[in-house]
């Protein structure tokens, strides 16, 4: 097959992967389209393998990351192409380990850790890295599902993965041995849903339960204009919670432990403002229960701001509070301020940058030892980890995804909290100003959901969990594994193919005559 026609087909597998993923869930496109990649690979030497590696990336966040022209196209488009260079490093793999020169045993393995190894490089780098699009994200209505308690988001992306690139072994052997390439199929999906017969038993009848309300204020504005009326933003979130004490003191609802409001439900400092603080105070005193809330905190045009989540008291004081530790860039801070913004005037909307915190969000809130994760911050990792270690008992997610509204950003990110429920093994409270908000149970489940762009409340009583499910216990280990065995079996695969082939990656001329130098 000539490059052009491997580079489209390649770009047309990248572009199945991102309908696999919300708002168009084809999920079972995911490992079809990671067959076709590694099938485009298998026998390319490896600057082919590294460039159909990144155009299938390149078009994979394209289809999946348009809500980014909500702010401009040249921050999706250029955001792509970064992105898609990591999924080079999957074709390379592929190439390494099973290209012109050489064939390890057992190299659809190997080619499925590159997924994990790329993965982390990704979360990480640059700027702290952009995990959105991770395999294990995709499978929140799959058999697969339940493998997030036992190996974590990455372990599900290698299971994922692995599934792919045994069907692309599977179709190379089907000629020769076809028998035995149907089961190596069917042994890689049972090994990818295994864990669906054993799911993990999060919750226990012994567990203390608390009820909770969710409060989704909703906002007047959309897009970048979403907070313009600010003083309305924070309004609608008193005026629900009002309405809760009203229906709480005349006996049809029962009264929450604790309320939970979203990320930017203030978008005006509490600490400074009187009025802003009178009002939130108030809504804390009619509930009569503490009051976890997001505002934005700080001197903008001196010293920088925080996202901050506070506690609010019964008593309708502020105490204590989460500032985010991991600010979006070119959202809440600037990059190389002092070089881009004279030269990007869009950048001009974020005069000042945000400041990081510098502690885990593990916060008491009445009854339950709170988890808080600001918005994004969700799909990372470590800041899990950290909770967990912290005690969290149940996971809250304040978030504003206000600006955008409309696009598929809000479900990929509401699939997260999914994800996460089932790997921690916890309740996830999502918090949104505009939606998605939601309650999610320990086995993904969706408890209660608000409808987007309205004002709403959702109550549910969740279980306060303490246990460790296998993959917390695992943490970061399966990743690191993974990826070892990934840029292990790439330097194995390296330096067997330049020994056999030299620097062209091409066999020895007596292998190629005997035949032999595409099944080593």
């Amino acid at each position: 097959m000539r490059l052009l026609a491997r580079t489209l087909a390649a770009a047309a597998a990248g572009a199945g992967a991102g309908l696999a993923f919300e708002p168009y869930s084809w999920v079972y496109l995911l490992p079809a389209s990671i067959a076709v990649l590694t099938g485009l690979c298998v026998g390319r030497r490896l600057r082919s393998g590294f460039w159909l590696g990144s155009v299938f990336g390149t078009a994979f966040m394209l289809v999946l990351l348009p809500w980014l022209q909500v702010i401009a196209v040249y921050a999706w488009v250029p955001l792509a192409l970064l992105e898609g260079l990591f999924y080079g490093l999957a074709g390379l793999v592929v190439s390494a380990v099973a290209g012109p020169a050489v064939r390890l045993r057992l190299w659809p393995v190997w080619a499925a850790c590159a997924w994990p190894l790329l993965e982390a490089l990704r979360s990480t780098v640059p700027f702290g890295g952009f995990p959105w699009g991770r395999l294990g994200f995709a499978m929140d209505d799959t058999p697969v599902a339940p493998a997030l308690a036992y190996v974590g988001a990455a372990g599900v992306t290698f299971l994922v993965a692995l599934v792919g690139t045994t069907v692309a072994w599977a179709v190379l052997q089907l000629r020769r041995t076809p028998v035995r390439a149907v089961v190596a199929v069917v042994a890689a999906i049972a090994v990818a849903c295994v864990a669906a017969l054993v799911p993990w038993q999060a919750t226990r009848p012994t567990d203390r339960r608390v009820a909770v309300a969710a409060v989704q204020g909703n906002v007047p504005g959309a897009g970048l204009d979403a907070f313009a009326e600010r003083r309305l933003v924070l309004d609608n979130h008193v005026e629900a919670t009002r309405r809760l004490a009203d229906r709480v003191a005349d006996g049809t609802s029962p009264r929450p432990d604790f309320v939970v409001w979203p990320e930017n439900s203030s978008d005006i400092d509490p600490y400074t403002d009187p009025a802003a603080r009178s009002d939130i105070g108030t809504a804390a005193i009619a509930m009569g229960v503490p009051l976890l809330m997001g505002a934005v905190v700080g001197d903008r045009a001196n010293d920088g701001w925080f996202n901050r989540i506070i506690v609010w008291s019964a008593q309708g004081t502020p105490g204590a509070y989460y500032d985010k530790t991991h600010p979006v860039p070119f959202g809440e801070y600037i990059p190389l301020r002092a070089f881009l913004a004279p030269r990007i005037p869009a950048l001009q909307q974020i005069p000042n940058d945000m400041v990081r915190g510098t502690r885990s969000g593990v916060l008491q809130v009445g009854p339950a030892r709170v988890g808080a994760l600001t918005c994004f911050e969700v799909a990372y990792d470590g800041l899990l980890r950290d909770l967990l270690d912290g005690g969290a008992e149940v996971i809250v997610t304040p978030t504003n995804n206000a600006t955008y509204t409309g696009t598929g950003q809000v479900e990929q990110q509401f699939a997260m909290s999914r994800a996460r429920a089932v790997e921690t093994g916890r309740y996830v409270v999502v918090a949104s100003t505009n939606g998605i908000s939601g309650i999610v149970a320990p086995d993904g489940d969706v408890v209660a959901r608000a409808p987007e762009r309205r004002q709403a409340v959702l109550e549910s009583s969740i279980a306060l969990i303490t246990r460790q499910t296998p993959a917390t216990v695992l943490g970061p280990w399966p990743e690191r594994a993974l990826s070892a065995a990934a840029v292990l079996s790439l330097l194995v695969g390296v330096s067997v193919g330049y020994r056999r082939g030299g620097r062209s990656g091409r066999p020895p001329e007596h292998q190629l005559r005997a035949g032999t130098g595409s099944r080593s």
